[in-house]
């Protein structure tokens, strides 16, 4: 089972769309790990999109994601980075298909409610970044096995 990181956004929590992101995660069958509402700060902020400092519109989306607190979430589930990233859709949400996250609810670039790893390297660096190892648990749910066969639980 993979691991992987979820950010809802300024934008999700300003919009009241937390509840229905969730709930979507939950009803493809993706568990909840670790799960913490906390403000971002300027470190975090550059350490978490390096690749994008030196780009003109960061100063725009450091000033996004620093409009109220995020809800990191680490997720698992059978190709967990995979899902989360075709459930959360295109980048820009105009561009997103409709049935995604972002093809449903948004309308924008920068503004567009989830973050999703990208690769199952990037999700335990930045699972890393976000929580601690006593942060995130181990369990199982009594649903299991309605959600895998027998030989995926493994």
């Amino acid at each position: 089972m993979q691991q992987t990181l979820i950010l809802l956004k300024p934008s999700a929590i300003e919009r009241g769309l937390v509840g229905e992101i969730l709930s979507r995660l939950e009803k493809k069958g993706l568990l909840i790990v670790g799960m913490k509402m906390i403000q971002l700060s300027d470190e975090l902020i550059e350490a978490h999109y390096a690749h994008l400092v030196n780009k003109s519109f960061f100063p725009i989306l450091k000033e996004a994601m620093q409009k109220t607190p995020v809800i990191a979430m680490c997720v698992k589930g059978k190709e967990a980075v995979r899902l989360v990233r075709e459930m959360a859709g295109a980048t820009n949400g105009r561009n997103a298909t409709p049935g995604t996250i972002r093809g449903d609810y948004s309308i924008s670039a920068m503004k567009n409610l989830i973050h999703a790893s990208d690769s199952l390297t990037n999700a335990q660096i930045e699972i890393q970044r976000f929580f601690t190892p006593n942060e995130l648990f181990n369990y199982q749910t009594v649903m299991a096995t309605a959600l895998y066969a027998f030989d995926e639980l493994n």
